[in-house]
C-alpha cells in the first residue's frame, strides 16, 4: 500500500542556497535555489544589494519560474563591499550574503631613480590597462621602514612619478603605490612594492621584485654574447695560424725532397755549426773610421 501526498507551497520561506559564482571588478554572479522545488508559476524575487562603504541601496527584481536562479548584479565598483539580500516579492523570510568585487590592479613597471640628496619613483599609467581608473583619481604612496618598523603614508599625486627626500642612511626602506582609496580608506587598488636598500655609502641597492629577473637578463645576455663572439675569433686565429704553419712546413718539405731518392733530406746540424766556425769574427771598430748605420 502507499499513499501520495501533496505539499502545499510556502510562500513564507526563504530562497535557499544563496551563494556568489563569480565575482570582477564591477560585477558580481549569484545563485540561488527557488523556497521549494518545482515551482507551478512565475515567481518574483527582491534583489536588494547595500553598498556598505557608500551606504546606498538598489532594489532589483528577478521574475522566473525556474527552480535555480543565477542573476549578475552590475554597476558595482572595484574594490567596493556589497550586502545582498535575496527574498520572495511578498516579503517573506530573506536569505543573504557578503561580496567583496576585486580591487584595481597594482601599477605596472614600479622603479627608483636615485639623485643626490633624494630619489624618484616611476610606475606606468594604471590607465592603460584599467579602464575603470581615471587618472584624476590618482595614485598614494606608502613607506615602511623595516629598521624601525613603522609605515607612513607620504601622500599622493596625480602623476606617474613621486620624489622622496630625508632617507636615512643605514636603513631599508619599502615602497608602495596603488590608486588611491576612497571613502575613508575603505576602496584602495592593490599595492606594487619596490624594496630599496640604503647603504652606509649611500649607493643605491634597491631592485624590484618584479624587475630583477630583468635586469639580471640585460646583464647576462650582453656578457654570453661577448663571450660567444670572443670564443669565435679565437677559434679563427688558431685556425688561420693552424694553416699558415701547414703551408709553410709544406713548402719547406717541397724545397728539400729528392726525387731521385723519394723523400726530404733535412741537414742533421753539423754543417751549420761548420759554417759558423768558417765565418769571419766580426772584431772592434776604429776611432778613426766613421760608422754608417743604414
Amino acid at each position: 500500500d502507499y499513499v501520495v501526498v501533496k505539499m502545499i507551497p510556502d510562500n513564507r520561506l526563504p530562497p535557499r542556497h544563496l551563494h556568489s559564482v563569480h565575482t570582477g571588478k564591477t560585477f558580481a554572479v549569484i545563485k540561488w535555489e527557488s523556497p521549494y522545488d518545482s515551482p507551478d508559476q512565475d515567481m518574483l524575487y527582491a534583489v536588494a544589494v547595500k553598498d556598505l562603504v557608500r551606504k546606498t541601496d538598489k532594489i532589483y527584481k528577478v521574475k522566473t519560474r525556474n527552480s535555480t536562479v543565477e542573476y549578475t548584479i552590475k554597476k558595482l565598483e572595484p574594490g567596493g563591499k556589497y550586502h545582498v539580500i535575496v527574498q520572495l516579492g511578498n516579503m517573506s523570510k530573506e536569505s543573504s550574503m557578503k561580496i567583496n568585487t576585486v580591487p584595481l590592479s597594482a601599477p605596472d613597471a614600479l622603479k627608483i631613480i636615485t639623485e643626490n640628496d633624494h630619489i624618484l619613483l616611476f610606475w606606468k599609467s594604471l590607465a592603460l590597462k584599467e579602464s575603470n581608473f581615471n587618472e584624476s583619481r590618482g595614485y598614494e604612496i606608502h613607506m615602511f621602514d623595516s629598521l624601525m618598523n613603522i609605515t607612513a603614508y607620504l601622500g599622493n599625486t596625480t602623476e606617474n612619478f613621486f620624489k622622496v627626500s630625508n632617507l636615512k642612511i643605514g636603513h631599508n626602506y619599502s615602497f608602495s603605490v596603488q590608486a588611491r582609496c576612497l571613502y575613508s580608506g575603505q576602496m584602495c587598488g592593490e599595492p606594487a612594492t619596490l624594496l630599496y636598500d640604503e647603504l652606509g655609502t649611500g649607493e643605491d641597492s634597491s631592485a624590484a621584485k618584479s624587475g630583477r629577473s630583468t635586469d639580471v637578463a640585460a646583464i647576462v645576455v650582453p656578457v654570453l654574447f661577448l663571450l660567444l663572439v670572443t670564443l669565435g675569433i679565437g677559434f679563427v686565429v688558431l685556425y688561420m695560424r693552424h694553416r699558415r704553419l701547414q703551408n709553410s712546413f709544406t713548402a719547406f718539405a717541397n724545397s728539400h725532397y729528392s726525387s731521385r731518392l723519394g723523400s726530404a733530406i733535412f741537414s742533421s746540424g753539423d754543417d751549420l755549426g761548420d759554417e759558423d766556425d768558417e765565418a769571419p769574427m766580426i772584431t772592434g771598430f776604429s776611432d778613426d773610421v766613421p760608422m754608417v748605420i743604414a
